[in-house]
């Protein structure tokens, strides 16, 4: 009940005091994300702890090693057996031992098979203790241990100013591309000492900026970390420096030479080779990082690039086999050039309802591509416009007897790559100019009688043999369909990122514009920045905290989808690896549409907020806008997507009610709800601004939402089941009001619950934890406060007190970050030379910097060349009126 130490506001206190206290032999913190193990190195005494911080030496960025419980890849088949022993708080002794071969390995008490470490050194034991609670905690102790680089097999682990040994031997590529995954960036403690950060330029954003209470480069550095950071300016400062890449502010370019421009710069990006496949293998992290660094320049080359090298070749990758490396190495060098071919021009979001066939004559062993008509089309496909030689295109499968299998991938030729002609049979064309991103060919392609070899089919969810028979490893179809359209849920996961990067753009120019815009004031005499306006905080403060909470979520989403690609890599048929990818899913399919809305309403936010300036070409909000708004449709059309997530979670729902299921899942997004019926009874009973600050009150009242949430549709759906409604009427009718906001809670909720994580994390730097609670605070009261009908409606509030609590305490917060918001954005925002605003640029000299753009521009103080038009031949007023 309320009030009672057991209440949920209580236990989330409770929960989050006890991970904020240090106590003598208190066992350390769990990891962030459930599940996974992490092994911390410092510099340069290397105490390997998780989130505790080291006093006794400064910390250098690093990047931790992830290790998913109970997988291996196929030589050693297991890393860590979980403990055997019934007593739920039994101890399993690990010991990294220096082999007789001379490597370093882990042997354990249950049994467990050799993993093998690098370099190998001086012979040294270290124990491991391994606590056997949930969150299997793993703790090492190796002080002595000062060269260990903690890789799997021979992946070296790329560490500041040292050069790891690497063994030669020889390893399988499942084992190195295994190594590399668990290599993922995490927030250690950052002490910064040299920080390796160019100071901004000084100019009237001072003000501001000596006003806040943090280093805004601690901050960048405990965000990014050094190597990104590092990484990050590297990128920046080579397209600066490449005349290919220079632009003008607004430049407003023909269609057909901003295509052009764009494929020369991809051309560009290969001669770089910023990430070598080996800097790939040894952090996948680096590209994320690689194609935000190119998404915040533009995003058509980074969909030019990325739908090549990333899309087709992981597609290939994953869905295909041994048979199709040959794919693979020939995008390597653009000798092809990819896209990945799905929609439809009749159908897109019902996927299964594909109508290109595909097929397959025993007689030639060959795979017939047809397109029964004009709808069946391939539609929207990037790349295909102008340049893609292949394209994955997803066909309905015929074998000879007629029987159609489903939806599969196939690899088919589109063009000549030496003449860019199409091939025999395609038509393959532009679709022309879309709203934004047209420095992409969008395109469509239509096939008749294209005949490609069997062996182009792409073949891990099933495949025909030579004489036409078809053999698939899944029994049920839909697990077949749901594997073989694997590669869109990595989209949706970049998807995310990618709207949060857009925010970061248009809130970077929205506050620096508007800390140096003066406008009014208390005297006629004496104007004031338009920050300082209430109403200008409360339009852009929010959205500045939403930056934060979705940026981290992003990073920690991606890291959860690189262990599912571990455990996919590894065959792991457990039932936790099934769970795992069931719910990175159903967050992925509603991140998509918050991260891309919440961009889509603040970039437009900022626009308004910068006045008429914003409304200017060359200032690039209306860019920015317009290149995020396909996010909100592509990888899935938000609407559509929400309903897988609150489909995910009916069914836990009536499986916990049918079968009592205990409501568990592997990143335990949903573990709460196994306390429904007692959050259902609590009530906000929050009674001053100071308590409605703390992200406990938001974090419960979200916990209530979704639980009542979850409870009303899955009443809204039994009402409609039991008025006669077929199941298809009955949950078309429950979406509105019911399943699509659940969704949406859901999803605020563990966006929310992970950033408070990070700021109540003893690895946060006591100087940054200050602002990040206040950031975090106002992003969970600022969303909440969207949902005020449902909680009143649920009676969770009840009287005007609460609405007051919550709008007054948005307000005091938007006031306080006022003076932290221009160091903020300073943490978040490119160089000038990306960011390519006059507004927005760091030196905050908002007149000269506008002024001085425009007097750039072609022609603008010269006459028109029509001007004969306007001074000769004046039209006479009413000559054309009709005559009736």
């Amino acid at each position: 009940m309320a009030g009672t130490p057991s209440s949920p506001l209580q236990s989330v206190k409770d929960q989050l005091k006890a991970e904020a206290t240090v106590s003598p032999g208190s066992p350390p913190p769990p990891p962030r994300h459930p599940g996974m193990l992490r092994l911390m190195r410092t510099v340069p005494r290397p105490i390997i702890i998780t989130d505790l911080p080291i006093p006794q030496a400064p910390m250098r960025r690093i990047n931790p090693m992830y290790v998913p419980l109970g997988k291996l890849d196929p030589v050693h088949k297991q890393l860590f057996n979980e403990p055997s022993s019934p007593d739920e708080n039994a101890q399993s002794a690990y010991r990294l031992m220096k082999n007789d071969d001379g490597g370093q390995s882990y042997d354990t008490d249950p049994g467990c098979q050799n993993l093998t470490f690098l370099p190998k050194e001086e012979k040294e034991d270290m124990d491991v203790d391994f606590g056997a609670d949930s969150s299997r905690h793993l703790e090492v102790d190796c002080e002595t241990a000062s060269n260990i680089s903690y890789e799997l097999e021979c992946s070296p682990q790329p560490f500041p100013k040292r050069k790891p040994k690497i063994p030669k031997t020889e390893v399988k590529e499942e084992s190195a591309l295994f190594s590399s995954m668990m290599n993922v960036s995490s927030y250690p403690e950052v002490k910064c000492e040299q920080h390796g950060v160019a100071d901004l330029p000084s100019g009237p954003l001072d003000v501001y900026r000596k006003k806040a209470s943090f280093n805004w480069k601690d901050m960048l550095l405990f965000m990014e970390g050094e190597d990104v950071v590092a990484f990050k300016q590297h990128v920046f400062r080579t397209l600066e420096n490449d005349p290919l890449f220079a632009r003008q502010p607004g430049e407003d370019l023909p269609m057909e030479k901003m295509r052009e421009i764009t494929f020369l710069r991809v051309k560009q990006l290969f001669r770089y080779d910023f990430l070598p496949q080996e800097d790939l293998m040894a952090n996948p992290w680096k590209m994320l990082t690689f194609y935000e660094s190119l998404g915040m320049y533009d995003w058509s080359l980074v969909a030019k690039f990325f739908l090549s090298k990333g899309m087709f070749v992981s597609t290939v990758f994953n869905s295909g086999s041994k048979r199709h490396s040959k794919f693979v190495q020939n995008t390597e060098d653009m000798t092809m050039f990819g896209c990945f071919a799905l929609t439809e021009l009749s159908h897109g979001s019902n996927s299964r309802a594909m109508r290109t066939m595909a097929t397959y004559d025993p007689s030639t062993q060959e795979f017939v591509i047809n397109s029964p008509d004009f709808e069946a089309a391939k539609f929207w496909v990037g790349n295909l416009g102008k340049t893609a030689t292949h394209a994955v295109v997803f066909a309905q499968l015929y074998t000879p007897d007629q029987v159609c299998h489903g939806l599969h991938s196939f690899v088919v030729q589109v063009r000549d790559p030496k003449t860019l002609l199409a091939m025999p049979g395609v038509m393959v064309g532009d679709m022309g100019k879309k709203l934004g991103q047209n420095g992409l060919d969008n395109g469509f392609a239509l096939f008749h009688n294209v005949r490609i070899p069997r062996e182009n089919m792409l073949n891990k969810t099933g495949d025909v043999t030579p004489d036409g028979r078809y053999v698939t490893p899944f029994k049920d179809p839909n697990k077949r369909f749901g594997a073989s359209l694997g590669a869109l849920s990595g989209g949706r996961v970049f998807t995310t990122k990618v709207a949060t990067v857009n925010l970061k753009l248009a809130v970077t120019v929205a506050i620096r514009f508007s800390a140096t815009r003066h406008q009014f004031g208390p005297k006629d005499t004496e104007e004031i920045p338009v920050l300082e306006y209430q109403l200008q905080q409360w339009r852009l403060i929010p959205y500045l905290a939403a930056v934060f909470a979705l940026d981290h979520f992003s990073k920690s989403l991606f890291m959860n989808f690189a262990e599912l690609q571990v455990g996919q890599m590894m065959k792991d048929k457990s039932e936790r690896q099934a769970e795992l990818g069931k719910e990175i899913h159903a967050i992925a399919c509603s991140s998509k549409p918050l991260g891309s809305w919440t961009a889509q309403r603040g970039i437009q936010e900022c626009r308004e907020a910068c006045g008429g300036h914003g409304y200017l070409a060359m200032n690039r909000l209306g860019d920015i806008r317009n290149d995020n708004d396909p996010n909100c449709t592509y990888e899935g059309d938000n609407n559509v997507l929400l309903q897988q997530t609150s489909n995910y979670l009916l069914s836990w729902f009536h499986t916990k009610r049918r079968d009592g299921v205990q409501m568990k899942s592997p990143l335990e997004s949903v573990n709460f709800l196994e306390d429904s019926d007692q959050i259902l009874e609590s009530r906000f009973t929050t009674m001053t601004m100071e308590e409605c600050m703390d992200p406990a009150v938001p974090l419960a009242a979200y916990k209530w939402l979704v639980c009542f949430l979850l409870d009303e549709s899955q009443k809204r759906l039994d009402q409609q089941r039991a008025s006669g409604k077929a199941e298809f009427e009955a949950r078309n009718n429950s979406q509105v009001y019911y399943c699509c906001s659940l969704s949406i809670v859901y999803i605020e909720h563990i966006v929310l619950q992970r950033f408070h994580q990070l700021t109540s994390d003893r690895g946060t730097p006591a100087g940054l934890r200050p602002v990040l609670n206040q950031l975090c605070s106002l992003y969970g009261l600022w969303s909440l406060s969207k949902h005020m009908a449902t909680l009143y409606q649920g009676g969770y509030f009840s009287g005007g007190k609460p609405a007051e609590l919550v709008q007054t305490s948005i307000l005091t917060l938007c006031s306080q970050l006022k003076e932290e918001a221009v160091a903020l954005v300073d943490v978040i925002a490119p160089p000038d030379f990306i960011l390519n605003s006059p507004i927005g640029k760091a030196d905050g000299e908002l007149y000269k910097n506008l002024w001085s753009t425009v007097m750039q521009g072609s022609k603008v103080i010269e006459r028109p060349s029509w001007w004969k038009e306007f001074c000769s031949d004046k039209p006479l007023v009413g000559s054309l009126r009709a005559k009736l």
